[in-house]
């Protein structure tokens, strides 16, 4: 691996910006910032800030399956009638001793 820009030469020991990239590098060790703040890439995984872990398999499974749920959802609102009118009938005859 080539020293990063923030390692200076001469000296034997990385410093915290290079040990950082180096994390980054080879464990991909990432954190993550704004709305995901807290969470971070540990190798192909995504961990939660509770210590959750899921793989891209999974996340992708569950895409799947939303998109899915969100299709079925617009055909069942197209099946729905568009206006639901009130149809009056006649009233019944009486049938006084036949049946």
């Amino acid at each position: 691996m080539d020293r990063p820009p923030c390692w200076p030469e001469g000296q034997p020991c990385p410093n915290n910006c290079a040990y950082q990239l180096a994390e980054r590098t080879v464990y991909n060790l990432t954190p993550l910032y704004g709305q995901w703040a807290g969470w971070r890439m540990a190798g192909r995984v995504l961990v939660s800030p509770d210590g959750d872990r899921i793989s891209p398999e999974r996340l992708r499974g569950i895409l799947f399956r939303e998109a899915g749920q969100t299709r079925l959802q617009k055909l069942r609102l197209k099946k729905l009638p568009r206006s639901s009118q009130v149809i009056s009938l006649p009233a019944r005859e009486p049938f006084e001793g036949c049946a």
